[in-house]
């Protein structure tokens, strides 16, 4: 048991190499998408954050005298878009209802029409070209706990 990969992970009948290859291809400019999502979250939060201490910064200016550059870091900075008319929660909507979704839209598409929606075949036979057969750690899906090498907690060597 376990080694061969899981049914979902194994590329249709008649579909070719360049097929997988440009699904992973695909995919992993998803993956670089989802990153630069993640930057684009961060740079929300982080542009938050510091809009907030921006507010506490003005009390503790008024609070040393210094009122006249409380009331100008108030009015110019706390508050103020970040672009012509958007704070950074807005930018993200636009991100996430316009480039994220049509890219995640067209991705999933491309899987659904060329291989029955599965993900990650071009990685699943990596993982079955780079793994060591029967050997501990390199099985092809997570195991039952049935195998020799699973059961005795040893390791055979490559070939």
């Amino acid at each position: 048991m376990g080694e061969q990969p899981a049914r979902e992970h194994r590329r249709p009948e008649g579909v070719s190499d360049q097929t997988v290859e440009a699904l992973g291809k695909l995919s992993e400019a998803l993956e670089v998408v989802e990153h630069a999502r993640g930057h684009l979250y961060g740079f929300h939060r982080l542009t938050g954050m510091a809009d907030l201490a921006l507010g506490e910064a003005v009390d503790l200016l008024r609070e040393a005298g210094h009122d006249e550059l409380a009331d100008r870091v108030d009015t110019e900075l706390v508050g103020r878009n970040v672009i012509e008319g958007r704070w950074t929660f807005q930018i993200v909507e636009e991100y996430d209802d316009g480039y994220y979704d049509t890219f995640k839209g067209l991705e999933a598409q491309a899987r659904q029409t060329l291989v029955g929606g599965r993900r990650h075949l071009f990685e699943a036979e990596m993982k079955q070209d780079r793994r060591t057969k029967g050997a501990r750690h390199h099985e092809a899906a997570p195991d039952d706990g049935s195998s020799q090498a699973a059961s005795t907690g040893g390791s055979q060597v490559k070939p």
